[in-house]
């Protein structure tokens, strides 16, 4: 090698050496509503690894992380790219709006739902949601669950309940009183509060169920609609029949919210093994919280 290409290749060397790398990201959401999820696309340059902080106490060092926004507010997305010991960081800003609707998150370990709670039923969502606050609901139990029909909880007995320990009566030591909406029908996905056998159809103060449900032709709408002074509307009979519900259950239980996203998960809890009972052989447990 000549004296001339030597010095070449040890600039070469010093550049590399001195280049450090350039840390650029961009943000993948329309006007994101809590509970979030934002996709970062990473557009960083001769990089080796990453950090990302994401400004609620959630890191990762993921390439291209997608995350999630538990709760409303602003935050400040921080990306610190690396190579041979040399740092560049870059920051942007991200506000996630809270809901339009009453919403809350039911945790489960075969994933989350998201529920939005009726105005319509007042008494019902005020209720759940200071239990929820309260963390009344943190490590119950699914303690009854029936394929194709519903999956229900909150019962405060069931909180490290043994195997096999018969559940379905606990509660807060009070009830609430009915709130029949007629808009409100147990369509697939429905939360509805229990209750016991009274003749005002009060509700539980604590324990609820989701509707899984199946669907139902019109026949059986039409035999509802008679014998119990019911009117479904266009749209309720066409979920009814297409999606599927419980409508037996319309103007016997307090229908006060509905899940909108997890609906697999729903599936995945309803369809567990049960032993008699209709207890899941394996514990299948929630946290609630509010979404704000």
């Amino acid at each position: 090698m000549s004296i001339n290409y030597l010095y070449l290749g040890i600039a070469l060397l010093a550049v590399n050496a001195c280049t450090r790398p350039i840390a650029q990201f961009a943000v993948k959401s329309a006007e994101p509503i809590a509970p979030a999820a934002v996709t970062v696309t990473n557009e960083s340059q001769k990089a080796e690894t990453y950090e990302w902080d994401f400004g609620d106490g959630k890191k990762s060092t993921d390439i291209a992380p997608n995350h999630v926004y538990k709760a409303s507010g602003n935050y400040t997305i921080t990306l610190k790219a690396t190579k041979a010991g040399k740092s560049n960081k870059t920051t942007q800003n991200v506000f996630v709006k809270p809901p339009s609707d009453c919403t809350v998150e039911i945790e489960t370990e075969f994933g989350n739902m998201i529920a939005i709670l009726y105005n319509a039923t007042p008494q019902h969502r005020d209720n759940f949601l200071k239990l929820s606050e309260e963390n009344f609901y943190n490590n119950l139990l699914f303690h009854r669950v029936i394929n194709g029909f519903m999956v229900q909880g909150g019962d405060p007995e069931s909180r490290n309940a043994a195997a096999g320990m018969p559940l379905g009566s606990g509660g807060p030591g009070y009830q609430i009183p009915a709130e029949f909406v007629d808009s409100l029908v147990h369509i697939r996905g429905a939360l509805a509060a229990a209750r016991t056998n009274n003749p005002k159809k009060e509700s539980s103060g604590s324990q609820f169920y989701i509707v899984h449900g199946k669907p139902v032709n019109k026949q059986q709408l039409d035999y509802l609609e008679a014998n119990k002074g019911l009117k479904y509307s266009a749209e309720q009979r066409k979920i009814y029949m297409e999606t599927g519900g419980t409508p037996f259950l319309d103007k016997e239980y307090t229908v006060f919210g509905r899940i909108v996203k997890g609906f697999d998960v729903l599936e995945k809890i309803a369809t567990t093994k049960t032993a008699p009972g209709d207890r899941p052989m394996q514990d299948v447990s929630m946290k609630i919280r509010v979404v704000k």
